[in-house]
């Protein structure tokens, strides 16, 4: 590394998107990585697929129980 950098031709916010959209990354635990992905190979899905068929699946049966 150098002891000193020269940003005096930088850009304040050049690479700024308002409308950016970020993927979350999720790390699965070892057990659950296996079982998804064995199921979305069954369905013949992709595994973000089934991932967010379970969470919903959650999602409704959360509300569903706190109502």
């Amino acid at each position: 590394m150098k002891k000193e950098y020269d940003f005096s031709k930088g850009e304040r916010g050049k690479f700024y998107r308002k409308d950016a959209v970020f993927n979350i990354p999720i790390y699965l635990e070892p057990d659950i990585k296996s079982f998804v992905e064995k199921l979305a190979e069954k369905k013949n899905k992709d595994v973000q697929d089934v991932v967010n068929s379970i969470i919903k699946e959650n999602i409704k049966l959360s509300k569903t129980l706190s109502v």
